[in-house]
């Protein structure tokens, strides 16, 4: 890639940095949310009044292509329509749009255009590469397969966001049909595993939960997410055959017999974990906590954290630049966990 793309572009007070593959690690810009766009949609020609909007905006969702192109460039026209063909294959996973650099100069001079056709990608808001030249389509496929999410990510991502919204509405049937296409869709993608597992979880369905968790077990203690939902299961699995109420009263007689009985406590506290009995596991945590930060391994904070993962629902979503409200449970025991960590 040559060094055409400038440091900052300014337009309607919106500043955009360079992206490099050196701050990405694999070259890939990690994008929060994609919002595909319809598979064949008319071309757009971008001009400064709607910049802003159609690759600015438009970028925070979607991964923009701007094509700077001119009435009189011979191999414009001959990259033009390859790059609507791949568009159109590409079905929503970017979006293309067109700058006459004639027309639009403030524009061209922007970007730093120094020959057409020259295209940019932009994601986030930010151009992240581009190329000079009348590109072949395979080549023109492989720049952009360098950036932007596969296709079964895109549908992996879609069907989480349609599982969330089930959950919403109460229809848990849905949601665990869409939580495992999700899964099948993108196996590498540990959030819609996440949710999937939990759901499981939630209804009961602990054996199918093992089987859905069994890919990444490997990795689990790696994924702190995929830690928690196993700290979870081990929590369920020490449960097997005991009378809870019997157990936790035996308990609950040692720690008043001793109340540094951190072996009794942390039992508690995993039987009260396995039952949902999310606030008082923690409770008997902290006091585990409060007297011995590190006993056995760390144990103690780590289950916490578990739950706390378990726990926190599904950020809602809030306006662009909005910070989505923190559930306040999850909230005053993450304080509760800092203040005596850090005392």
């Amino acid at each position: 890639m040559g060094g055409f793309l400038p440091g900052r572009v300014r337009q309607g007070g919106v500043g955009v940095g360079r992206g490099s593959e050196a701050e990405g690690g694999s070259g890939k810009v990690a994008i929060l949310r994609f919002v595909p766009v319809s598979s064949r949609a008319a071309m757009i020609n971008v001009t400064i009044a709607n910049f802003e909007a159609e690759v600015i905006e438009a970028s925070m969702h979607t991964p923009v292509l701007v094509d700077f192109w001119a009435p009189w460039c011979g191999p414009c026209k001959v990259i033009g329509p390859l790059l609507e063909k791949v568009e159109a294959e590409y079905a929503g996973r970017f979006k293309l749009v067109k700058i006459d650099s004639d027309q639009e100069q403030q524009l061209a001079a922007a970007f730093g255009i120094r020959s057409i056709p020259t295209c940019v990608l932009l994601m986030n808001g930010q151009p992240v590469d581009g190329f000079m030249g009348a590109l072949p389509e395979g080549q023109i496929k492989a720049f952009l397969d360098k950036h932007l999410p596969a296709a079964n990510e895109l549908e992996a991502q879609a069907e989480e966001e349609q599982a969330q919204e089930a959950l919403l509405e109460g229809d848990t049937e849905a949601a665990l049909e869409k939580l495992q296409a999700a899964v099948q869709a993108d196996p590498e993608n540990d959030d819609a595993r996440f949710d999937l597992v939990k759901l499981l979880l939630e209804l009961g369905l602990d054996d199918d939960a093992k089987v859905a968790f069994a890919p990444v077990i490997a990795k689990a203690s790696g994924v702190r997410r995929l830690d928690s939902l196993q700290r979870w299961m081990n929590a369920r699995d020490a449960q097997d055959g005991i009378d809870p109420d019997a157990r936790a009263a035996e308990l609950q007689a040692r720690i008043a017999t001793n109340k540094r009985d951190f072996d009794a406590r942390f039992a508690l506290a995993q039987l009260l974990f396995a039952y949902g009995q999310w606030t008082a596991a923690m409770d008997e945590l902290l006091e585990i906590l409060m007297r011995d930060k590190t006993w056995n391994d760390d144990v103690a904070r780590r289950t916490y954290i578990a739950i706390l993962d378990v726990i926190e629902p599904p950020k809602p979503k809030v306006a662009e630049g909005q910070v989505p409200p923190e559930d306040p449970t999850v909230a005053t025991y993450r304080r509760r966990l800092s203040s005596v960590v850090l005392s």
